[in-house]
């Protein structure tokens, strides 16, 4: 009975969001375990509220979003994602006078993914060769910021001492470092001249991972500067709503209503409720 009033409630408030003064937005979507599985996420970044919660992931997912979009006359300025082809094609074929912006969160994710990779394969190699695993219980030690090493647990002089003995992930590694400075330029020029050089740099070594992921920022290099155009609008927000409905999700031990699960989503943003599933 709670649930149900709770229910009644939140469709009347949020099932259809008015979307026609929304002008900036994110998109992302968010793994809820094998029952649900992944739901995508629309976020207006002007009032930090999730205009659209969808099933699934991809292209497919947002067609009900673009109806909707469409019929509102909204004008959207700019959208802010990751760099997945399918979320790129669709923006620009439904909204193509919107700018892209590629979420510096999900281009430091993307090149961790590739230093882990590279690590299993320079440490598969170090075992065949030398039969010691010299860089075995360092993964979160490379996926750290710096500034989180625990001096107390000898994070720092581990890592460091990796490092040192294999000069393919150093550089990687440092690589990484180099590109988060991007983002604290102080305006587009410097990082246009950070990227470029970061990308020159990276095309240079004798590292593939490093040379394909250079392709990977050439080719999306405005959306990655669009940051300065739009006074650093980014998907950062939004990364904070996933945090909040992996909570949700937790905290109710799954939701069996799905459509119930997705309106206290689209209520984050301003009210707590019971968490009744």
């Amino acid at each position: 009975m709670v649930k149900e009033t709770q229910k009644c409630s939140l469709q009347k408030r949020y099932r259809l969001p008015k979307l026609a003064k929304v002008k900036r937005i994110a998109m992302d979507e968010i793994y809820q375990g094998k029952k649900l599985g992944y739901l995508t996420i629309v976020l207006d970044l002007q009032r930090g509220a999730v205009i659209f919660v969808g099933n699934g992931k991809g292209a497919d997912a947002l067609i009900p979003f673009w109806k909707r979009l469409k019929r509102s006359g909204a004008s959207i300025e700019a959208v802010a994602t990751d760099m997945g082809p399918a979320y790129i094609s669709a923006v620009q074929s439904h909204i193509p006078q919107a700018t892209l912006v590629f979420g510096h969160f999900h281009i430091i994710k993307l090149f961790n993914e590739k230093l882990t990779k590279l690590r299993r394969d320079l440490q598969r190699e170090a075992e065949n060769g030398l039969g010691k695993p010299i860089l075995k219980g360092i993964r979160w030690l490379l996926l750290k910021h710096p500034d989180n090493l625990d001096d107390a647990r000898n994070e720092r002089q581990r890592l460091e001492q990796a490092l040192k003995l294999n000069e393919p992930l150093a550089t990687a590694y440092y690589m990484k470092e180099e590109l988060r400075t991007i983002w604290h330029q102080s305006d587009k020029t410097a990082a246009q001249n950070a990227l470029d050089e970061r990308v020159k740099k990276a095309a240079a070594s004798d590292i593939n991972m490093l040379k394909q992921f250079s392709k990977t920022i050439a080719a999306h290099r405005s959306g990655i500067l669009a940051y300065f155009d739009l006074n650093g609008l980014s998907t950062g927000p939004l990364e904070g709503i996933n945090n909040k409905i992996k909570t949700l999700h937790k905290m109710a031990n799954g939701f069996r209503d799905v459509e119930f699960f997705k309106l206290k989503i689209m209520a984050l943003h301003e009210t707590s409720y019971v968490l009744v599933g």
